[in-house]
């Protein structure tokens, strides 16, 4: 869970610093957007093991399903994002 949740932060901090070139900048926030269910899951299974109560998944869960609003509304408007050419 932990790999996956620094995984996605990662590619978004890659994604901002290339977002002068559109394809890479998408590209970057698509992988981002690939880890948030990776992590989804594993709190899944962090909770059918019993190591997190059902209130912690689920507020951990509203969490990256908030995330995932965030990056989908990036992915679809990437020119908000870019860098203004001056």
């Amino acid at each position: 869970m932990r790999r996956s949740s620094r995984s996605l932060w990662t590619n978004v901090a890659e994604a901002y610093r290339k977002r002068r070139y559109p394809n890479h900048f998408i590209g970057k926030l698509s992988d981002s957007d690939a880890e948030n269910p990776e992590t989804q899951s594993w709190l899944e299974l962090a909770y059918a093991c019993e190591y997190i109560n059902k209130n912690t998944k689920e507020e951990l869960n509203q969490k990256s399903l908030e995330v995932g609003k965030l990056l989908n509304y990036i992915i679809n408007n990437p020119v908000k994002f870019r860098v203004s050419k001056e």
